[in-house]
C-alpha cells in the first residue's frame, strides 16, 4: 500500500496527465478533511491545540505562525511553510503536488491556491484525467484578499498581489501585481507605502 501510494504521488509530482480516480490518496484526503474540520471547530483561545493540529495537517511549518479558521487543504503533506506565516480567514490550498511558501508571508481572506488541473475535454475529465503543477511563493510576499493562484505559478520574493487578482503566470520579485489575469503594475519602492488597492484587510 505504501509503495502504491508513493508511486501515485510520484505521478502527480511529475506534472504529466494521469488518471486521478484510480489512485490511493482517498484515505489521505479523508484524513486531511477530518483534521481540517477538527481545527475549524476549535476556538482561537485554544492556541496549543490549534498549533498541534496544524502541524499534523501540513508537511512542514515554521515555529511562528497564525492560521485563522476556516482553513482547508486537500492532502496537507505537500505543503511547506516558512517562518512568521499569517493567513486570514478561509485560506484553501489544493495541494495535490508541492505548495512551497517562504518566510514572512501574509495572506488575506478568501485566498485559494490550486495545483490541480482537470482535462478540458468532458470525456477525459469525467474519467478522472488530470495533472498537478507546483506553486511557489517566495519570502516577504503579501497576497491580498480574494486572490486565486493557479497551478504552476511562482511568486517572487517581496512581491504584493493585489485584491481580487487571478494569478495565471509567474510574478517576478519586488513588484506590485494586480488584475485578472494578474499583471505587474509597478516595481516596489521600499520608501513608499503600498497603494490602497493592495489592502488585504
Amino acid at each position: 500500500m505504501k509503495q502504491e501510494k508513493e508511486e501515485y504521488q510520484r505521478q502527480l509530482d511529475s506534472g504529466e496527465w494521469m488518471n486521478g480516480f484510480v489512485g490511493t490518496c482517498g484515505r489521505d484526503l479523508e484524513r486531511c478533511e477530518n483534521l481540517c474540520f477538527e481545527l475549524n471547530q476549535l476556538p482561537p483561545a485554544l492556541k496549543e491545540q490549534r498549533y498541534g493540529l496544524i502541524r499534523q495537517i501540513v508537511g512542514r511549518i515554521g515555529e511562528r505562525f497564525i492560521v485563522h479558521s476556516p482553513f482547508r487543504c486537500d492532502l496537507g503533506s505537500n505543503i511547506e511553510i516558512g517562518e512568521n506565516f499569517i493567513s486570514n480567514y478561509n485560506l484553501t490550498i489544493l495541494d495535490e503536488t508541492s505548495v512551497t511558501i517562504g518566510d514572512n508571508v501574509f495572506i488575506g481572506p478568501n485566498v485559494t491556491i490550486c495545483t490541480i488541473i482537470h482535462a478540458t475535454e468532458p470525456e477525459r475529465r469525467n474519467s478522472g484525467i488530470m495533472r498537478a503543477l507546483p506553486v511557489t511563493i517566495g519570502d516577504n510576499v503579501w497576497i491580498a484578499t480574494n486572490v486565486t493562484i493557479l497551478p504552476g505559478v511562482t511568486i517572487g520574493d517581496r512581491s504584493i498581489i493585489g485584491a481580487g487578482s487571478v494569478v495565471t503566470k509567474d510574478i517576478p520579485e519586488g513588484v506590485i501585481a494586480v488584475g485578472n489575469p494578474c499583471k505587474v503594475l509597478r516595481r516596489i519602492d521600499d520608501t513608499t507605502a503600498p497603494s490602497a488597492s493592495t489592502n488585504a484587510q
